[in-house]
């Protein structure tokens, strides 16, 4: 479970995020939607330690995220942000295997290559094990990158917009992948994403944010709709249903 209370930020004297009191459920996909501005990679950057806490609490299962040790939240929470830089002519392997640094110290063992292979199968990687990054499409370094998230082997994963630049195959592949990892790796997954169709297809709570606020949090199903869509974007769509999905028609 994640709790968050009394969490606002403010950036060059502007209040970006207002966050009184949110609870996320664990062994769920929750989706962080709203426009650009809304406040949804500020608060991921928060829960990730990645930005200091100015005011309020995050717990990860009880675990204050202020007061818990650095060694300990690297085993908790994972975090891929939307801009993630790392060496060209390193291989995919390799990647895997850096980020079992919190277990191994700079000295892998029998323990740390055993998850590097079974994450390079689930994310079907295996033929691209010792392909150096800068020689992989888009997709292929997407997925690398996430499968080098889940090598970290936490509880919890956030994951900043991981569909931006991927095409249709790509985005469902990943999508589907990660709500097989909830029920196979016991993971709860917090991801920001625009389109609130993929959202709607594959989250099982949904957070929207506004101008730092949460405007409303819930299942697909009963919080997607014309009025609260309008609501969040300024858009007026159309709602239909597909086996059992709620879609948004707003083109």
């Amino acid at each position: 479970m994640i709790q968050i209370q009394n969490v606002s930020f403010d950036r060059a004297g502007k209040n970006i995020l207002d966050v009184t009191e949110l609870t996320l459920e664990a062994k769920q996909t929750i989706a962080l939607i709203g426009p650009n501005g809304a406040g949804k990679s500020t608060l991921l950057s928060l829960m990730a330690r990645l930005l200091p806490l100015q005011t309020g609490q995050i717990r990860y299962d009880y675990l204050d995220i202020s007061s818990t040790s650095s060694r300990v939240m690297a085993r908790k929470v994972g975090i891929l942000q939307q801009h993630s830089h790392f060496m060209s002519r390193l291989t995919v392997q390799d990647l895997l295997l850096y980020a079992r640094y919190p277990y191994h110290k700079g000295r892998p063992t029998a323990d740390d290559h055993k998850v590097v292979e079974q994450m390079l199968a689930y994310f079907e990687l295996l033929t691209f094990r010792t392909t150096f990054l800068d020689e992989l499409s888009g997709g292929q370094r997407q997925m690398a990158l996430v499968a080098m998230v889940f090598c970290q082997g936490t509880d919890y994963i956030l994951l900043d917009e991981p569909l931006n630049n991927l095409d249709m195959y790509h985005a469902r592949h990943l999508m589907t992948t990660l709500r097989r990892a909830i029920v196979d790796w016991n993971k709860t997954i917090v991801v920001v994403l625009h389109d609130i169709n993929y959202a709607s297809l594959y989250a099982d709570q949904i957070v929207a944010l506004k101008q730092g606020r949460i405007v409303f949090k819930g299942p697909p199903d009963q919080v997607l709709t014309p009025d609260s869509i309008k609501a969040l974007y300024g858009v007026e769509v159309d709602i239909i249903e597909h086996q059992g999905k709620r879609l948004s028609l707003h083109f």
